[in-house]
């Protein structure tokens, strides 16, 4: 997520927050992703605000 031609995390990409979401649902730690730590908090406020306006759900069963 570094570097000009990084994307940019917007809660509106599912597409790009669902690569940080395991197959539970969950978000995938930042030692497993290789996310820096701010941008791993840039991700997870952006993938909680996407559940919470419903692009993305809570659990998967």
């Amino acid at each position: 997520f570094s570097g000009p031609n990084a994307p940019k995390i917007d809660y509106k990409d599912v597409r790009l927050l669902q690569r940080y979401v395991s197959e539970r649902g969950k978000i995938v730690p930042s030692r497993i992703t290789a996310v820096s730590q701010k941008k791993q908090r840039e991700l997870a406020k952006a993938i909680k605000r996407a559940r919470f306006l419903g692009l993305l759900p809570y659990v998967v069963k």
